[in-house]
């Protein structure tokens, strides 16, 4: 799995896409919430959850179902509760969708474990991308730290830098073509 510090790097980029107009912060945190959500389930190990199990690390909490029910919670509550966003709530609930979803979808890329779940609970098949260049980081603080470079290197390379150039390009958008739109 990428770290959750890379995850949380991706939600911010991804919410330069749709940032239409300037978002509460708690929308940001939000974002980053939902896109390290997902590896609540290494919790399960303290509980004898084996890692190939339905509720096991990269499984229920990895699938599109999951990001599903997150996304209508979490974007529909945001919006609900944040009057500036309510007519934006479909695009709420999509886009805290998206987020969660890209956990599974940058496990996925990834060059270990036993893959995602992506169909649980009909499926607990686990699936990789046919492209992965991400080096799995290990579970667990000491394992992470005994060898961090070769991680986090990878994860600059794939996920950072991209990351970073995703959010110019969609604040370069915005301002060049967001302005024009609210002159006229």
């Amino acid at each position: 799995m990428p770290t959750i510090i890379s995850h949380g790097i991706a939600a911010l980029a991804l919410g330069k896409i749709i940032a239409f107009q300037r978002l509460p912060a708690r929308f940001w945190i939000l974002a980053v919430i939902c896109a390290i959500l997902p590896d609540a389930d290494v919790l399960g190990f303290a509980f004898g959850v084996r890692y190939g199990d339905l509720l096991g690390h990269r499984g229920l909490t990895h699938s599109l179902l999951f990001a599903l029910v997150i996304g209508l919670a979490v974007g529909g509550l945001l919006s609900y509760t944040t009057p500036s966003l309510r007519s934006a709530w479909p695009l709420m609930v999509i886009f805290f969708f998206a987020v969660t979803a890209s956990h599974g979808l940058l496990d996925a890329m990834t060059n270990g474990g036993l893959g995602i779940a992506f169909f649980a609970p009909f499926s607990n098949t686990r699936y990789f991308l046919p492209w992965r260049p991400i080096e799995v980081s290990p579970i667990g603080i000491d394992a992470f730290f005994s060898s961090p470079i070769p991680v986090l290197w990878s994860e600059i390379k794939w996920i950072w830098l991209p990351s970073a150039l995703l959010a110019v390009t969609a604040q370069y958008l915005w301002s060049k073509f967001g302005r024009r739109k609210a002159d006229t």
